[in-house]
């Protein structure tokens, strides 16, 4: 075990700007699914935006050969079937492991592309603080030799690491967070450079970025080291169909713009079946100044792609704010408003979760479960009072908005 006091000691020393914690509000009751007469909110009226030009994203490599299972879930996953991705895996023996969740950098610029998007499972992207954004990939039916670059953690992380059973790989965090972390139950689950060492956070410098990056394998086998149990956990939760639900309405483009700075596009690639991620380029004061690129995964050299994108209305509170330190109360827990994009077709549904260690969701209004695509699930996490209207038949735009 290591000592915390020491961690702090040395972690305090070598932060980086990070953003404060708060006590994570006690789960409700445990439950399955919402009310019945559960209904979701109407889309804005917002007056419809210009939406500037953009790249051509590159084509998407082909689905794996392996076919899609039949719909699977939301628990009984047959064996060798990620219950992440609803997918069979190429090697079963990888889920008899916990996840590994991994903080990942979308800023500065410069720091772009990232490695090992394209790898995780899932993929949360949330508001930090000041406008910016981070990512944290959830790592399980497939190894990744490089994830990063590794940033520091939030508060937000503690419900990934909950609801996965998840380890939490990250470089340092605010005083505060890092209390709050080490004071929770999931604590010798926490690795970071100090005091873990290379491997498994190993730093590299291209082009004069002193980059932490981590290998999954290496990672795992830190876990069993370190006589941490990393043996398979309850996952049950996602449900996949591989066939489009009925109901939905056409989805070719998306955009979440979190701030002038961190905004991004998402692509339906009809080829594929997936959409592919752009990411800013500049700074842009109105949605008509947005400029994009392509945003790339330095590992496999392909677009950042996800079967399904699903944005997330969640409520956020400040609890700390001072000058420039932003704390945020990102609330995943209970239930809220949810837009699913798959197989070019938007869906609005309802998110699901209120016991700390239940897995993600999704529901129709009247409470059965709405079916993912089996893949890659990238979450875009917004505020519940963010705003969402259609300027162009097939585009959809988000603003994210606090609290």
């Amino acid at each position: 075990m290591r000592l915390r006091t020491i961690f702090l000691a040395l972690i305090v020393t070598l932060t980086i700007a990070a953003c404060g914690p708060q006590a994570t509000p006690a789960p409700a009751a445990e439950a399955t699914r919402p009310p019945a007469t559960a209904t979701v909110p109407p889309t804005s009226t917002a007056t419809p935006t210009e939406i500037p030009p953009s790249p051509a994203p590159a084509a998407a490599p082909a689905p794996a050969a392996t076919p899609a299972p039949k719909t699977v879930g939301p628990d009984n996953f047959p064996p060798g079937v990620d219950p992440l991705t609803g997918l069979p895996v190429s090697d079963p023996a990888l889920l008899e492991r916990r996840p590994m969740a991994i903080k990942i950098s979308n800023d500065p610029r410069a720091m772009r592309p990232q490695w090992g998007l394209n790898e995780a499972d899932i993929v949360y992207e949330y508001y930090a603080e000041l406008g910016r954004t981070r990512f944290i990939g959830v790592f399980y039916g497939q190894d990744s030799e490089q994830v990063g670059p590794i940033r520091s953690a939030r508060l937000f992380d503690a419900h990934i690491v909950r609801m996965y059973k998840a380890a939490l790989a990250f470089v340092s965090a605010d005083f505060r967070v890092l209390d709050y972390l080490f004071s929770a139950e999931f604590a010798d689950r926490l690795v970071s450079e100090y005091p873990a060492g290379c491997p498994p956070m190993c730093r590299v410098d291209p082009q004069g970025w002193n980059h932490v990056l981590t290998n999954t394998s290496d990672l795992s086998k830190y876990l069993t080291e370190q006589g941490i149990d990393n043996s398979r956990q309850n996952l049950d939760g996602m449900y996949f169909d591989p066939a489009p639900p009925p109901g939905g309405q056409e989805a070719d483009r998306i955009n979440v713009r979190y701030s002038m700075s961190f905004y991004g596009q998402w692509d339906y690639d009809p080829a594929s079946g997936r959409y592919i991620r752009s990411q800013d380029t500049a700074e842009a004061q109105t949605p008509a100044d947005e400029q994009y690129t392509v945003l790339t995964d330095r590992v496999d050299g392909q677009p950042v792609q996800a079967d399904n994108v699903v944005v997330l209305f969640v409520p956020h509170e400040y609890w700390f704010k001072q000058g420039r330190t932003e704390i945020f109360d990102i609330q995943l827990n209970g239930f809220g408003k949810a837009y699913v994009f798959r197989d070019g077709q938007v869906y609005e549904v309802s998110w699901g979760r209120n016991a700390a260690g239940q897995v993600l969701s999704l529901f129709y209004p009247d409470g059965s479960r709405f079916p993912l695509k089996p893949g890659r699930t990238f979450y875009q996490v917004v505020g519940a009072s963010s705003q969402v209207n259609q300027p162009a038949e097939g585009v959809w735009r988000f603003l994210f908005w606090l609290p």
